[in-house]
């Protein structure tokens, strides 16, 4: 016999070397494979193939594969939140204090005299709401038209807005009259008409009667009620009114702050930032700080501050939503606001709030799925480029509106998937969402679902903006790399504004324009040491603007 065999199939073996004639006999012998056998047949089995490498989902619309889109929003969105270093935390953080202190002068007499005239109409106890992102981030419902035009990197490097509590409602189980009958769905008419006589009183400026006049107008018209008298201490036919007007408001709250600005301009603080530009949009006091390296821009909003929850929204709290059994109802319905914002369809500017639940929004947003945070801040940086001129009635609100929508209509391992593909497929819905609610010019609130948002639109302006949207959905690919190109310029401005501030005098030494100490990274380093060593505890840092170069930090109710 030959020492190889033939090669022949034999009950799926193949049998190519003469040693295994030993193993086939013992096979015959005994009537089962020995072990050598097994290990032979191992050996010399077809291997099954490797697994072929999964093919990345391609986007049918633009042809680009969704693991490329994917990649690119992740890259936009680390480049969005920058390099937030302790310097920046340091410098934000006194930009805040700054923002803080200024409208407590508002308050109280300031002993540094920076402001002459002191209006005592905020409330002394007030809370104030800072959210992340301005006005034109759509972090409010706004009308987009009396938002400004601001570019990040060119004008501000960070943003915020701060809505400020003109009134709060709630300390002392005020009652309040919504008068709804006058607005559409989601506004109202606020009267103070059942409030005590000190709120009326500090407030009888920005207040309207029915007759539209101002109430010390309409007092002085009255007979036998002497002048700046209280409307609720007269006869009972003069409690109707008392309207709080929003442009009232915002008119008064304009004026305070830019005198308290243009005294703080007039009488510069060393270790205090410097306000560098101080404008009026629609409702908005404007203010862009200069802190140190770092250009700070805040959004600050007169509102109306209530407790618990309308009961106009009362449906809300019976459907199923996404964050159920992750925050507590408690923490979901705190609190809501009235913004001095009237209806898009042509209301009463004097008269119409609008209602905000921007607390809610806060709490709901901890809740979203990572990828779909990524996706709907991708979206974000394009669509503001597209939404700013001309502006249309269509803000970045209506996107995070969708945001929500689409967090409670589709299953949260859906929006959480791990895959690569997972941030760009979540994108381009959020794209086509956003044309089909253009389309057909519906966009309920999130919050009060009778109210469309996109009514307002016309048919040339949804055309207008659905024209806009398609292109951007025919190549998503390179309108995130035009938003990621925006995103470096905006980085590279800042870098080069930070070397040519400190190329005057030594580092961290910027007469009366910002954080002026000479030892910013010692303090900065200083600071970080704090927090690491001193988890879960409150840290706050007061520099003497007479003394910088020795900061004081506060550790708890403790001073070092």
């Amino acid at each position: 016999m030959s020492d190889f065999f033939n090669d022949e199939e034999s009950d799926g073996v193949r049998v190519i070397m003469k040693s295994s004639l030993v193993v086939i006999k013992k096979w015959k012998e005994y009537g089962t494979w020995p072990l050598e056998m097994e290990s032979l047949m191992s050996a010399v089995a077809p291997r099954s193939p490797a697994p072929a490498k999964k093919l990345s989902e391609v986007d049918f619309r633009s042809g680009a594969t969704l693991e490329q889109l994917s990649s690119q929003v992740s890259e936009l969105v680390l480049l969005e939140q920058g390099e937030f270093g302790d310097q920046t935390a340091l410098e934000v953080h006194t930009a805040k204090d700054f923002i803080f202190n200024m409208l407590g002068l508002l308050l109280t007499p300031n002993p540094l005299g920076l402001v002459q005239k002191v209006d005592q109409r905020l409330p002394v106890a007030n809370e104030y709401l800072l959210l992340s992102g301005g006005a034109r981030e759509g972090v409010l419902d706004l009308n987009p038209e009396d938002l400004g035009d601001y570019a990040k990197g060119a004008d501000f490097d960070l943003d915020f807005t701060l809505l400020v509590p003109a009134l709060k409602l709630h300390d002392r189980n005020q009652p309040v009259t919504l008068d709804m009958r006058h607005s559409p769905p989601c506004h109202s008419w606020l009267s103070l008409r059942l409030c005590d006589s000190n709120i009326l009183s500090r407030w009888s400026i920005c207040c309207q009667e029915e007759n539209g006049h101002p109430i010390e107008e309409a007092e002085e018209e009255e007979e036998g009620i002497g002048k700046g008298s209280i409307p609720s201490l007269g006869p009972p036919q003069s409690l109707d009114g008392c309207y709080f007007s929003p442009t009232l408001v915002t008119d008064w709250f304009w004026g305070v702050v830019s005198e308290a600005v243009e005294e703080l301009r007039r009488n510069p603080q060393r270790g205090i930032p410097t306000p560098d530009r101080l404008e009026r949009n629609g409702p908005l006091a404007t203010i862009i700080l200069q802190a140190g390296s770092s250009r700070v821009l805040y959004d600050l909003l007169p509102v109306v501050s209530f407790r618990g929850w309308p009961a106009v929204a009362q449906g809300w709290l019976t459907a199923n939503h996404f964050w159920d059994g992750k925050i507590t109802e408690e923490e979901a319905i705190s609190g809501f606001y009235l913004l001095p914002c009237c209806s898009p369809l042509g209301g009463r500017p004097d008269r119409e709030w609008r209602l905000a639940f921007s607390r809610s929004e806060v709490q709901l947003k901890k809740c979203i799925p990572f990828p779909m945070a990524q996706a709907f801040q991708a979206a974000k940086a394009v669509l503001s480029r597209i939404l700013a001129r001309p502006r249309t009635g269509l803000s970045l609100y209506h996107l995070r509106t969708l945001l929500f929508w689409a967090c409670d209509r589709l299953p949260g391992v859906y929006l959480s998937c791990p895959d690569a593909d997972t941030p760009g497929r979540l994108l381009l819905g959020l794209l086509d969402d956003l044309a089909h609610c253009i389309l057909s010019k519906n966009c309920p609130n999130y919050f009060l679902p009778q109210c469309n948002m996109l009514e307002h639109l016309t048919d040339s302006q949804a055309l207008l903006v659905a024209r806009k949207l398609a292109h951007v959905r025919s190549d998503p690919s390179e309108h995130l790399r035009a938003a990621l190109d925006q995103a470096q310029q905006a980085g590279q401005l800042k870098k080069e504004l930070t070397g040519s501030t400190n190329g005057h005098g030594s580092p961290g030494h910027h007469p009366a324009n910002g954080i002026i100490s000479p030892s910013e990274d010692k303090l900065a380093q200083r600071l970080q040491q704090l927090v690491t060593e001193n988890p879960g505890k409150s840290i706050s840092v007061f520099l003497n603007p007479d003394d910088v170069t020795r900061p004081h930090f506060r550790i708890d109710d403790k001073f070092y």
